[in-house]
C-alpha cells in the first residue's frame, strides 16, 4: 500500500510538473524583433501586423508585396474591415491556451483583420463564380489591409448593390454567429421566447434581428443608454442590467444567447423554460482556468439536466454569408455602426473596441469608395 501511494504521489506530482511548464510556455511573452526591412519592391501595399503579444501599441502598418493567388483563389481590394473582439484576443494572445494555436511565445500569424468588404480585382484560372469588379465580403486573414486573397469556395459571398461596404464589413464574424448561435444550436421556431444577454454588442444587434426574423418573440440585455437602441432592432422586451437581473426576474426563456458570459450556466438555466437551450457565445474571464470553467460546467451538467447548456464556436461559411446579404437587401438586417476609424488609426479601433463600450460595430475605412 506505502508503495502504491508513492507511486501516485510520483504521478501527480509529474502531471502538477507538466502543467507547471505547459503555463510558463503558454504564458511567456518574446520581446518585439527588430524592425524588418522595408518593402521596396513594385506592387506594394499597406498591412497591418503584430510581430508579438502585446495591446495595440505594438501593431505596425508596414509596406508588404500584394498576395498572388493561386488557380481557386480571387485577389480583392479591401474598401472597408470590421473590428472584433477576436482581433484583440488574438493581438494578445489571451487567454493564453489560444497560443497553443496562434504561436508560444510570439503569434505564427501576423497579420491582423478577418472581417472584410471590398472589390475583385483578379480571379484565378479556375474561378468561375467571381470576376473582376464584383462586389464581395466575406472574412479572411489580414483585413486590415489594401487587398487580400481568399478561396472562391471559402467565407466569401456576392454583396447586393443596395449594401454598402462598410455595412457589409460590419457582418461576417458577428452575424454568422448570431445566426449559428439561434439556428443550429438553439433551433429557434416561429413563437420561441428568445433572451439575448449583451444585446447592443456586435453579435447581440444581429441576434435580437435574426430572431424576429426567424418569428420569435425577444427580449434584449442591454445597459440604461441602449435602451431605446434594441427596442429599435425589434427587442418586444428590454432589461437594463444596471436595475434588473434577468436570472432572478422569475421569467423563463425557450432559448438564451449570451454574448457576455457574465452569468454561469447554471446561473442562466434559471431563467430557461422546461428543456429550453441556452447558447454560451461569451466566456467567462480571465487567461487561465475563467474562460474554462462555465465550458465544463455545462458540459457535465447538461447530461444530467432537461435543459441544453451549449458551449458555441461560430464557422464562417459562404453559404451563410450569401444568406445575410439577401436578408440586407431585403432591408430585414442592418448593421447597428458605432464608429468609423481610417486605416491610419487601427490602434485606436482595438483599444475601442477592447473597451467594452462599442455599441453595435467598428469599421475601418481601408479605401473608401463611393457605394
Amino acid at each position: 500500500m506505502k508503495l502504491l501511494r508513492n507511486v501516485l504521489a510520483g504521478l501527480a506530482g509529474l502531471v502538477l510538473l507538466v502543467l507547471v511548464v505547459l503555463a510558463f510556455l503558454m504564458s511567456r511573452t518574446d520581446a518585439c524583433p527588430e524592425q524588418p526591412e522595408i518593402y521596396a519592391g513594385e506592387n506594394g501595399m499597406r498591412s497591418v501586423i503584430s510581430r508579438c503579444y502585446g495591446g495595440p501599441d505594438v501593431l505596425e502598418t508596414v509596406v508588404a508585396p500584394i498576395p498572388e493567388i493561386k488557380s481557386d483563389e480571387v485577389l480583392v481590394q479591401v474598401r472597408a474591415a470590421g473590428v472584433n473582439p477576436l482581433d484583440w484576443h488574438y493581438l494578445r494572445g489571451e487567454p493564453y491556451f489560444m497560443r497553443l494555436d496562434t504561436g508560444i511565445g510570439s503569434p505564427g500569424r501576423h497579420q491582423l483583420g478577418v472581417d472584410f468588404a471590398g472589390t475583385v480585382v483578379a480571379v484565378g484560372a479556375a474561378v468561375e463564380d467571381y470576376a473582376p469588379g464584383d462586389r464581395v465580403y466575406g472574412g479572411a486573414n489580414g483585413a486590415f489591409g489594401d487587398y487580400l486573397k481568399r478561396s472562391d469556395k471559402g467565407s466569401l459571398a456576392h454583396l447586393p448593390d443596395n449594401v454598402g461596404y462598410a455595412e457589409a464589413a460590419a457582418v461576417p464574424i458577428a452575424a454568422v454567429t448570431a445566426l449559428q448561435a439561434l439556428r443550429d444550436s438553439g433551433r429557434v421556431k416561429p413563437g420561441d421566447r428568445v433572451l439575448v444577454n449583451g444585446a447592443s454588442g456586435g453579435v447581440g444587434t444581429f441576434a435580437v434581428q435574426l430572431a424576429r426574423v426567424m418569428g420569435a418573440e425577444v427580449t434584449g440585455v442591454c445597459s440604461t443608454r441602449n435602451l431605446a437602441m434594441v427596442r429599435s432592432l425589434g427587442a418586444t422586451e428590454v432589461i437594463d442590467y444596471t436595475v434588473a437581473d434577468y436570472t432572478r426576474s422569475g421569467q423563463q426563456w425557450d432559448v438564451i444567447i449570451d454574448a457576455v458570459g457574465n452569468h454561469g450556466p447554471l446561473v442562466n438555466r434559471q431563467a430557461l423554460a422546461p428543456g429550453g437551450t441556452l447558447v454560451m457565445v461569451g466566456a467567462g474571464k480571465g487567461n487561465w482556468v475563467g474562460p474554462l470553467v462555465n465550458l465544463a460546467v455545462a458540459v457535465v451538467a447538461s447530461n444530467f439536466i432537461d435543459e441544453n447548456l451549449k458551449p458555441f464556436l461560430a464557422h464562417l461559411r459562404g453559404e451563410d454569408l450569401e444568406y445575410l446579404a439577401e436578408l440586407m437587401a431585403r432591408g430585414e438586417l442592418s448593421p447597428v455602426i458605432d464608429r468609423h476609424y481610417p486605416l491610419a488609426e487601427v490602434r485606436e479601433a482595438i483599444a475601442y473596441s477592447e473597451s467594452g463600450r462599442a455599441r453595435g460595430k467598428i469599421i475601418i475605412d481601408v479605401n473608401p469608395a463611393d457605394d
